[in-house]
């Protein structure tokens, strides 16, 4: 029995804040209640005593709480709108039916045209940054799964079916995502479809969590003052007040690190996925600080030096595809123009500077020369365009074509590449030509175009 536990002489003995917190709820059934009590499973009695760093508590958890809170919904938002990014409304997103969680669908714009290198970077980067947070969070709450009784009352029993919700949930998207940038399709379902679906429980689960614990963790924010914690060294620091929620040790021992080291650690290691990952957005050298992105990082040298998610030899094209014999077919409203690579080049030729960002994660900015998809679908007699299907010289694949919106046809910036940083482009990186349109993701700016078809308002 704790010193708070011990009876006043001659009174009745007086029930702990604990005790207090693990009676049975008004309106729980307490047979049941009583039964779990009676029957815990083996070393269900010890194993909380294990648990006994001075350092969890409401305070800490939190801390890390309010982290997520930010981070988690914004890496969730970003992911939506990658989503959209690929034209859902050609069902050309990944998955194709996800139900009524079907979002409003709309033209994604071109502008600004590093919109889709935002969007993408923040959720593949700030993903992997908050992994350090996401498990410290789970490590203070850890002693909590271990409760017996599982639940005391039916908001309990709620509460802990949307933990296995949220903590299952969160897991397996960072696993998921983690394996997907690393090209590691060791799970034997579709990557994009449980992604997604799974971020939808996730995302559930969160509401769920946040609605019932809130109050909860904006008491613990206020309950100790962050510049005292953040200044406290370990030899000072000391177990927080025993709480409703049981996370303070009932048997805490002596400290190995304060919580200012503690909320340190974390944040280094954050700071150090960061510094990792950040690199894939940069151009030359400090494109080799992107450990964890196997395609962000520089493949090579000189113009045409900069990554390729998707080689030639594994789309299956050889030069001998892209050879004199090649031709660029244009359709429109039942009509053909064939034009090889010097007609190309003999039209028109504009030079913008564009970024092309991979649902990977990386991202680069190089300046592109060729000529405006506008002008080929005037080559063609194209009018009233609402889209373009555009048609890969490649065998195989989920991204051998690809339906242009009408703004990403016709803004001026959108191209059929010819040449790369002032030379004509490589192999792996499209040639004879490829598109690029401002704020398209990597995947629809095909390579190797054999084939361009305008659709009109009369269907053709």
């Amino acid at each position: 029995m704790s010193a708070e536990d011990t009876p006043p002489a001659g009174g009745p003995p007086v029930e702990s804040e604990r005790a207090r917190s693990h009676r049975p709820a008004y309106g729980f059934p307490r047979r049941w209640w009583a039964f779990l009590a009676e029957h815990p499973p083996p070393g269900a009695a010890t194993v909380n005593r294990r648990w006994r760093s001075p350092l969890r508590g409401p305070w800490l958890t939190s801390v890390y709480g309010a982290v997520l809170l930010v981070g988690l919904p914004l890496v969730f938002l970003t992911g939506l709108l990658d989503y959209l990014a690929y034209s859902p409304q050609f069902g050309q997103a990944f998955p194709h039916d996800v139900g009524w969680l079907r979002l409003p669908q709309f033209d994604w714009p071109t502008r600004p045209s590093w919109l889709f290198r935002l969007t993408q970077g923040l959720h593949v980067g700030l993903g992997i940054t908050l992994i350090p947070v996401v498990l410290a969070k789970l490590w203070s709450v850890l002693p909590k799964l271990f409760d017996w009784p599982p639940a005391r009352s039916v908001a309990q029993v709620l509460e802990r079916l949307s933990l296995v919700l949220l903590v299952g949930g969160i897991l397996f998207e960072i696993v998921t995502g983690l394996l997907d940038i690393q090209y590691a399709y060791l799970f034997g379902f579709d990557f994009y479809t449980a992604h997604y679906l799974g971020a939808w429980v996730f995302v559930a689960a969160l509401v769920t969590h946040v609605a019932l614990k809130l109050r909860r963790m904006v008491t613990g924010l206020r309950s100790r003052s962050p510049a005292e914690e953040l200044t406290t060294f370990r030899e000072e620091t000391r177990p927080e007040p025993s709480d409703p929620d049981g996370l303070v040790a009932a048997r805490p021992g002596p400290p190995t690190m304060s919580r200012r080291g503690a909320v340190t650690l974390v944040g280094g290691l954050s700071l150090l996925l960061a510094a990792l990952t950040v690199g894939q957005h940069l151009n030359g050298r400090w494109r080799g600080t992107a450990l964890l992105l196997p395609r962000g990082r520089q493949p090579g040298t000189g113009p045409t030096g900069f990554p390729v998610n998707r080689t030639a030899a594994a789309a299956g094209v050889a030069a001998a595809d892209t050879g004199p014999g090649w031709r660029l077919t244009l359709r429109a409203d039942g009509r053909t123009v064939a034009v090889d690579r010097a007609g190309l080049l003999a039209m028109a030729q504009h030079t913008v500077t564009l970024p092309i960002a991979c649902v990977e994660g990386w991202s680069t900015v190089q300046t592109w020369t060729g000529v405006r998809l506008r002008d080929l679908a005037a080559l063609v007699g194209a009018s009233g365009i609402t889209a373009a299907h555009v048609l890969s010289l490649e065998k195989a694949g989920l991204f051998k074509q690809a339906t242009l919106q009408a703004n990403q046809v016709l803004d001026p910036d959108s191209l059929l590449a010819l040449r790369v940083n002032g030379v004509d482009l490589s192999l792996d990186h499209g040639y004879p030509a490829r598109v690029i349109v401002p704020a398209l993701p990597g995947v629809h700016c095909t390579k190797w175009v054999a084939e361009i078809a305008f659709r009109g308002r009369t269907g053709g």
